[in-house]
């Protein structure tokens, strides 16, 4: 198993949580990037981004026009993004990701998730510089040459391929996304991708082992999950249930 199995896995272990917390977290989210880069996503390409994400999570359609014009009527929230990193339970790397309206009131609710879990907040650069913040598609395919082909002409940075299972992951430098999609989709056509992310890599992992160090992380994510300013969570850990 490579690293693309761990990415998929990766993105598995991100904050999710229930539904209608889901709901409010792409709401938020989408609102932010309606609000600050307009609410055309033919025109704003990270809200197209977005949009897309939230349908193959399910988000339902009013939910996302619900904030699309709430942005556009210019009231609401001014809510601004806050990174927290530190270490988890079993030493584990952690990354943060916040939108708040309360920087005050952020930061401690993500404190009290470190401190009741035998964890340590850090100052900003603690462990981000240990993941590699990438974009990454995967999708059905077998020819591996013809797509680094694709995306060299089109004069993306590609920093890795695996071929793995019938199935072609593509790594590139996040801010690589738009051109690196768009080259695929010009070599495949009606391309479907089973991964469509940007997101923060571990270049390493480090196991999570021990009835009480795994109880201890389950309880850090689920204390995160429950923070309403959290949109997603990264880590390196492997947990050994």
């Amino acid at each position: 198993m490579g690293r693309a199995f761990e990415v998929r896995k990766n993105a598995m272990a991100k904050t999710a949580g229930q539904k209608t917390k889901v709901y409010s977290k792409y709401g938020k989210e989408i609102y932010v990037c309606a609000k600050n880069g307009g609410t055309d996503p033919a025109a704003n390409l990270a809200l197209k981004r977005l949009m897309d994400k939230a349908k193959k999570d399910q988000v339902p359609s009013h939910v996302i026009d619900k904030a699309i014009d709430k942005a556009a009527g210019g009231a609401g929230e001014d809510f601004s993004p806050a990174r927290y990193e530190g270490f988890g339970p079993g030493n584990c790397m952690v990354i943060v990701d916040c939108l708040t309206d309360n920087p005050n009131r952020t930061i401690t609710d993500v404190r009290n998730c470190f401190t009741k879990t035998n964890s340590k907040i850090g100052a900003p650069g603690a462990v981000a510089h240990m993941f590699d913040h990438y974009a990454i598609l995967g999708f059905k395919g077998s020819d591996e040459e013809a797509v680094l082909d694709a995306l060299m002409e089109a004069d993306v940075d590609v920093a890795d391929i695996e071929s793995e299972d019938d199935t072609i992951t593509v790594f590139a430098p996040h801010t690589e996304y738009y051109k690196a999609k768009t080259a695929l989709t010009e070599l495949l056509g009606d391309v479907e991708f089973d991964v469509d992310e940007i997101t923060f890599v571990p270049q390493t992992h480090v196991d999570v082992a021990g009835d009480d160090d795994v109880a201890m992380f389950d309880k850090f994510m689920t204390m995160l999950e429950d923070c309403d300013d959290v949109q997603n969570v990264y880590h390196n850990a492997v947990v050994q249930r």
